[in-house]
């Protein structure tokens, strides 16, 4: 097994961490502004960001999305879809066709 070489790193808040690749992101800082609820508390980070990044924070904003253009988006995966098709059904919502 490949032993990795993690760099140990400081964010701007001081949190002090370790990173094998060049993100930039903070894990410590990520995991304070998750969202405790609603659907982005659903989706893994990188498709978090993803989908705030572009204005996405409301299931009537993602509406107006059809998935093609959903996954289009860096860090939004196939494995997101279910989740946000799950939860637009459940407010009576659907990706735009």
């Amino acid at each position: 097994m490949a032993t990795s070489n993690k760099e140990r790193r400081t964010c701007s808040k001081g949190h002090e961490y370790l990173k094998s690749s060049d993100c930039p992101t903070c894990p410590i800082c990520e995991q304070e502004r998750k969202p405790g609820s609603g659907f982005l508390s659903l989706l893994s980070a990188p498709a978090r960001r993803a989908l705030e990044h572009n204005g996405i924070i409301t299931l009537e904003q993602l509406s107006t999305y059809s998935e093609k253009e959903i996954l289009q988006y860096h860090g939004i995966g196939p494995a997101s879809l279910p989740k946000l098709r799950a939860v637009l059904q459940e407010a009576g919502l659907s990706f735009k066709n």
